[in-house]
């Protein structure tokens, strides 16, 4: 009898490097959210991008990047996997995953 999986509301806000343009931030944004849909979850709302912003401590010798916010639901393995690739994309600057409760 296969597990099923439960499903939980999460908020994923991500930094992305300054240097990038404009479009290269959409492009990465958008991949990020369809890698979501890829792997069963479901990306709710708009993406909210705040544009770029000065970061409140420095990063890598960078000091402002782009911000985005993305609420979605999925299950915890998906989540985990979201987490693992934010960690290994070389345009995220920082990231962190909020489960989200009533």
């Amino acid at each position: 009898m296969p597990a099923t999986t439960t499903i939980i509301d999460y908020e994923v806000t991500y930094v992305l490097r300054p240097s990038l343009e404009e479009t290269e931030v959409d492009e990465k944004a958008n991949a990020i959210a369809e890698g979501v849909k890829t792997r069963g979850g479901e990306v709710v709302g708009e993406l909210e991008k705040a544009g770029k912003r000065r970061l409140a401590y420095e990063i890598d010798d960078v000091r402002e990047g782009y911000y985005v916010t993305m609420h979605f639901k999925s299950g915890a393995e998906e989540q985990r996997e979201l987490e693992r690739l934010l960690r290994l994309n070389e345009s995220v600057l920082r990231h962190i995953i909020i489960r989200k409760t009533d």
